[in-house]
């Protein structure tokens, strides 16, 4: 889900998307809905390439498409079945650079060490990082968020990575305490041209690709998204992957191996192996057909032989 510097009374519906640019960049958004009774702040931590920089992050504003993840959903249409349920700086007295996107206040921080050019409201106890050594090659992402019961806007974001793999942020800290397992409520969104390749036909919105274990969209991401109000962070061309985790699971960020180039998918025969059976039967059909014709034009040529 994420990480909040202040208690928070309720999160759920969290929604997240990653692409990778192709150009040693990952695209995250990301949106949630919150109920916090104090001003509050939530951290991203991000893999990010090594020596980290503040250049590093590219903060994106998708306040002009509030229905960027419902968008997103509308690519995994259901048959007979009901469903389940450009920035701008701006000082404010911080050490570190920080962004207007949208209707948030954000601000990325190279390392841990970086903390402290945040205000304190905005930070989280030394004790609690020394908890998660596998952050202390990571960047993070702050956006501040105001207080009451909200469903904001989606953030986004490029940084630069070195990971393979897709990333999601999806470790929670919702009380200042770090727990082995949470309640998650989260539907993952990727894309990826590696994972397009290895796909089959589009069965369900329920049913997991047998090759990639995600679902699949029924068609490319342009269909039923507005690539021009994503800034950037939508290939139209590429289908969307998705992957709903609703219960209790181990409280960890989530990595999906995405093997090949993100952009440009391999030749892929396997969403038309649906259609293999079908294929055979008319092959079959015409193959008789066919031979039944040869037979009955050698049976008259002999007919018309003997007749002579």
């Amino acid at each position: 889900m994420c990480i909040f510097t202040q208690p928070v009374i309720s999160v759920n519906n969290t929604q997240i998307f990653a692409r990778k640019s192709g150009n040693g960049t990952q695209f995250l958004a990301y949106q949630m809905s919150y109920e916090s009774t104090v001003p509050n702040a939530m951290i991203l931590p991000v893999p990010i390439k090594q020596p980290a920089r503040e250049t590093h992050v590219r903060f994106i504003n998708l306040e002009n498409y509030e229905s960027f993840f419902k968008d997103l959903n509308l690519c995994f249409p259901f048959h007979s079945r009901p469903s389940i349920g450009c920035s701008s700086s701006a000082a404010i007295g911080t050490d570190l650079r920080v962004f207007k996107v949208g209707n948030y206040i954000a601000s990325f921080v190279p390392t841990l060490a970086d903390f402290d050019r945040l205000d304190s409201q905005f930070i989280l106890p030394i004790g609690i990082w020394e908890k998660i050594p596998n952050y202390s090659n990571f960047g993070f992402a702050v956006f501040q968020l105001a207080s009451g019961k909200l469903k904001p806007h989606p953030m986004a974001f490029e940084y630069q990575t070195d990971h393979q793999d897709l990333f999601f942020p999806t470790v929670h800290i919702h009380d200042g305490a770090i727990h082995e397992s949470e309640e998650f409520d989260h539907v993952l969104y990727m894309q990826h041209a590696g994972l397009d390749s290895l796909v089959y036909g589009y069965d369900n919105a329920d049913i997991a690709d047998k090759a990639t274990g995600l679902v699949r969209s029924k068609y490319p991401a342009g269909k039923y998204c507005n690539v021009a109000k994503s800034n950037g962070l939508i290939n139209g061309d590429l289908l969307i992957h998705r992957n709903i985790l609703r219960g209790e699971f181990a409280n960890k960020d989530i990595l999906i191996a995405a093997p090949g180039d993100p952009l440009t998918p391999t030749l892929n025969i396997r969403p038309w192996m649906s259609y293999f059976p079908w294929l055979v039967a008319l092959g079959a059909i015409g193959w008789f057909f066919n031979r039944r014709s040869k037979l009955k034009k050698r049976q008259n040529q002999m007919v018309g032989s003997n007749g002579d």
